[in-house]
């Protein structure tokens, strides 16, 4: 029996990085009455996660829902949505959240308009034929210009080959710090008018209930009393709590499941109930082992969906036991077994990951779509205790039909003050890339559009930042696989790297001073071949940050008071990986992370380094 389920809306919310899709999310449960008139309730609550509320931005795709009543019947209908990222790096969560629900409320910036990751989105809910409410938020900003956003919206979406009732969207202009939004750049007191466009233009779930059940395996999380998750949309039929079930895996093989425990969404909580019908997005409790894109089916007629598809990484790095001298003295989890378990647990938890074994039993190459995506895993890796080291990030190559060889290129969107233009023109010329655009922005700065290598693009963003004095906005997306364009030269210094382990010394470090800006001050654990700052000298400089002023009848240690460090460089995580060389590892732990050679001895080092001179020289 086709059912049209009149009291049910399925919707995601799709933006640029930083257009505000978390905070209209808080508006909109406040709105509908999800949190106790005298509850406090953090700004961005959906951004659970303790590195998202830190950066800014959402990671990872959640589920909430609300309830609300159409103002043209009456009748109470409830709104599932989902908070997805906005950052390119984590296209893989928004891809596999689009197979649940049936329209999106795309944000746009009121001043910005449309940007690169809103294209990214925006195609992926163009592609599997989801219809679109455009919310032109941030309506309070001064440089607001919502007419020309609403233009360069419509070109975008027929751009993206929208059909014509796609691109026939409804418009809402919004402010949502405020809580307010409106059918026109007046705006009324609340969310209403946004409501109401929910419910009027996002299509309801048409369904079979007598259908035998199927649900798609879309997201996964970890109950503490009940195990793991499933999470997805119920495609077909019905299910009950403790019903019997078939699991699909990817590869086919069917195994025997039971829904033990069954959940629904409301508001922020998770709400056991007996029951649920094609159309909800539910949670299933206490299946161990399963992954996302395996489908759950009814066991007499067990029927698979097609599994979810996202783009291939681009990006890869190894992830190898710490093999530093400090192994073991920091982190809780450190062996290649407790490790592998670790990387293949993500794997079935994040779908745009790939973990493949190497031929050292205790390295694994992890595969991501970008430099982002890796050092997020590497930092919650960190935080629970585990420790290991990591190579300097590449880019994945391939082979094209014809034999010849290809790299991923990214298209590139920078805005920059304009006597800094020449500058970033220069360092984008000298990494191969390709300028397609440059306009003037009306507020002086310059918006600049090209296609670059991801290869350039390695190790850039912190010379980027400095180069712009920290005011340069620099945004990626993917933009497709062509012919490699030769070598690239990305890091222009070279390493400063300690001589023997020991402490760092002020002495040590004043006498390193004068030929390098240092990463660490004195009073420092250090090791032979760790890395301890950066020089311009075109080689490796290897200095002793831990030898101390001999003591004579003249002198005393107290004269060290009177030395004056210049304050050193403190690199986050992101600049860390961003700085590796070819020779370099990241060694990580709960409490520090050090760059390193791969080879730690010092004459060991040289004489590798002889032989590679030697070697190329002998090719030329």
């Amino acid at each position: 029996m086709i059912t049209n389920r009149k009291d049910l809306r399925n919707i995601a919310i799709v933006a640029h990085v930083d257009h505000g899709k978390t905070t209209l999310v808080d508006g909109l449960l406040r709105q509908a009455r999800v949190f106790r008139e005298n509850q406090q309730v953090m700004e961005r609550v959906m951004d659970s996660n303790d590195l998202e509320r830190e950066r800014g931005i959402t990671i990872l795709a959640k589920n909430t829902a609300v309830i609300v009543p159409d103002p043209d019947t009456g009748t109470m209908v409830k709104i599932n949505i989902v908070d997805t990222p906005g950052h390119a790096d984590f296209g893989g969560e928004v891809e596999r959240v689009m197979n649940m629900v049936d329209g999106v409320l795309l944000l746009v910036d009121a001043a910005e308009g449309p940007m690169p990751q809103t294209r990214f989105v925006l195609k992926k809910a163009l592609e599997l034929g989801r219809k679109a409410v455009v919310v032109i938020n941030k309506m309070d900003r001064r440089d607001a210009e919502p007419e020309r956003v609403l233009n360069e919206t419509f070109d975008l979406f027929i751009e993206l080959g929208a059909s014509d009732e796609q691109a026939d969207f409804p418009i809402i202009y919004a402010n949502g710090i405020l809580g307010k939004a409106g059918i026109s750049p007046d705006l009324e007191e609340d969310l209403q008018p946004l409501f109401r466009a929910i419910l009027r233009s996002i299509p309801s779930p048409v369904v079979d209930l007598d259908a035998p059940f199927q649900m798609l395996v879309t997201n996964l999380g970890y109950d503490d009393y009940r195990g793991v998750t499933a999470v997805g949309r119920i495609f077909a039929g019905k299910i009950d709590s403790n019903q019997l079930l078939a699991r699909i895996t990817i590869d086919g093989e069917i195994l025997p499941e039971k829904a033990r425990y069954l959940y629904v969404y409301q508001g922020l909580d998770k709400v056991e109930v007996d029951h649920a019908e094609a159309g909800d997005i539910i949670a299933i409790a206490g299946l161990e082992g399963i992954s996302i894109g395996e489908t759950l089916a009814d066991p007499e007629q067990p029927i698979a969906l097609p599994p979810i598809r996202v783009e291939e990484p681009t990006v890869r790095m190894t992830f190898g036991v710490n093999t530093s001298p400090f192994s073991g003295k920091e982190g809780r989890w450190g062996t290649s077994r407790k490790l592998r378990e670790r990387l293949m647990d993500e794997v079935r938890n994040n779908v745009a990951l790939r973990v493949a074994e190497t031929e050292a039993a205790d390295t694994f190459l992890v595969s991501g779509r970008g430099e982002l995506h890796l050092a997020i895993l590497i930092e919650t890796m960190r935080r629970e205790g585990y420790e290991f080291e990591v190579s300097k990030p590449e880019a994945i190559l391939k082979v094209g039909p014809n034999g010849d060889l290809l790299e991923p290129f990214e298209e590139v969107h920078i805005e920059t003050s304009a006597d800094t233009v020449g500058t970033v023109v220069e360092m984008l010329g000298g990494r191969r890339g390709r300028m397609l655009n440059m306009e003037n922005n009306p507020d002086g700065s310059v918006h600049l559009t090209y296609l670059v290598p991801t290869r350039g693009l390695l190790g850039f963003r912190y010379q980027f930042l400095t180069a712009t004095r920290g005011m340069g906005v620099m945004n990626t997306i993917f933009h497709g696989y062509l012919p490699h364009v030769g070598p690239i030269q990305s890091r222009t210094s070279s390493s400063v790297v300690a001589w023997e382990t020991g402490v760092t010394s002020t002495y040590g470090l004043k006498n390193a001073e004068e030929r390098a800006a240092l990463f660490l001050g004195p009073g420092v654990d250090v090791y032979e071949g760790m890395v301890v700052g950066e020089t311009q000298r075109p080689e490796d400089l290897v200095v002793n940050v831990c030898k101390k002023k001999h003591l004579t009848n003249m002198r005393s240690s107290n004269k060290d008071i009177e030395i004056r460090l210049t304050p050193p460089r403190q690199m986050s995580l992101d600049e860390a990986i961003e700085y590796l060389g070819e020779d370099e590892l990241l060694e990580v732990t709960p409490t520090n992370f050090r760059i390193r050679k791969r080879i730690l001895d010092t004459e060991e080092r040289g004489k590798q380094f002889k032989k590679a001179k030697l070697a190329l020289e002998e090719a030329d």
